[in-house]
């Protein structure tokens, strides 16, 4: 499920992502047919895999031996919903993730999720890169 349409900019450091996905009654996020504001994190983090996947490529980080570096969101923080849904919003919703820290097991994010200039979804986002190769370090 791709709720992302297109990429705006990118750099090392931040992602700016549009979507209109939001307006589609067939979202398959939607609960009694509305969508609730706390989906904006699932955009933000679509966002950041995004992010990850294009800096992977830039870098050449993904190789026939160890494959694409898998993330998962583990931990979010300061999350404010600004408006209680997002499915009576017409036009774009701008998606933004910035890479506050990082260092090759974790990032930290910072992200918003906007429409018209208008903040509706905030917060951090931590994701944990290959938690399965830790896992099994752990174990041995």
């Amino acid at each position: 499920m791709c709720l992302l349409d297109a990429v705006i900019d990118w750099s090392a450091a931040a992602i700016s992502c549009r979507a209109v996905s939001h307006t589609d009654p067939a979202n398959p996020l939607r609960a009694d047919g509305r969508l609730g504001a706390a989906i904006g994190i699932e955009y933000a983090a679509q966002a950041m895999a995004v992010h990850g996947a294009l800096l992977a490529d830039a870098a050449g980080a993904s190789d026939a031996d160890n494959g694409p570096r898998h993330g998962y969101l583990t931990s979010l923080r300061g999350v404010t919903l600004h408006v209680a849904r997002l499915d009576d919003l017409s036009g774009e919703l701008s998606v933004y993730a910035e890479c506050i820290a990082g260092d090759g097991q974790f990032i930290l994010y910072r992200f918003s999720l906007g429409h018209a200039g208008r903040c509706l979804v905030e917060g951090r986002a931590t994701v944990v890169l290959n938690a399965e190769a830790m896992i099994s370090a752990a174990r041995s």
